[in-house]
């Protein structure tokens, strides 16, 4: 199972997010905008696909739903902060990868929940086997606290509470 298109297969970093957890995330925060969809695949009324390019629209507005392609995700993660710093809400469907750029310079500035489990995303509307990773939701935006703390690295003093 791949979660990016390193080797050129557009197709493995396409994988749907699985309609319960879309369910659960959607009942809490009435998402308006799907960032990172296919027209067979958009969860929201408003979405954007890959050819709209949802890395250089304007989020605001919407409370928006992202699950991105992981191959992408550090551009994404720094889009969905940027967004947030100007009041709009996102939510993001991640891989619980804490030791990234990503995470550490974007995905941690607001609340992380982690996800019991593997997922089982969907491909072409059939699930799939559970995910080889562990996955996280990041929420950030307007009224959202930073929860957690970072360690610095060597010996592990705090080194910032987030």
């Amino acid at each position: 199972m791949y979660s990016s298109a390193k080797d050129g297969d557009k197709n493995k970093d396409k994988w749907q997010t699985p309609p319960q957890i879309f369910a659960q995330l959607d009942k809490r925060y009435g998402f308006t905008l799907d960032a990172a969809a296919e027209p067979e695949t958009a969860l929201c009324l408003s979405y954007f696909t890959e050819e709209d390019d949802a890395l250089v629209q304007d989020w605001s507005g919407h409370v928006v739903f992202c699950n991105p392609p992981y191959s992408k995700l550090k551009a994404f993660a720094k889009k969905a902060y940027e967004e947030s710093l100007k009041g709009t809400k996102v939510v993001m469907l991640v891989p619980a990868r804490t030791d990234t750029v990503a995470f550490h310079d974007y995905l941690s500035k607001g609340e992380v929940r982690f996800i019991k489990g593997r997922l089982k995303f969907l491909q072409n509307g059939q699930e799939q086997d559970a995910a080889p990773f562990p996955s996280m939701v990041c929420v950030m935006g307007p009224g959202v606290e930073r929860k957690g703390c970072l360690l610095g690295r060597g010996k592990y003093k705090l080194t910032k509470r987030v």
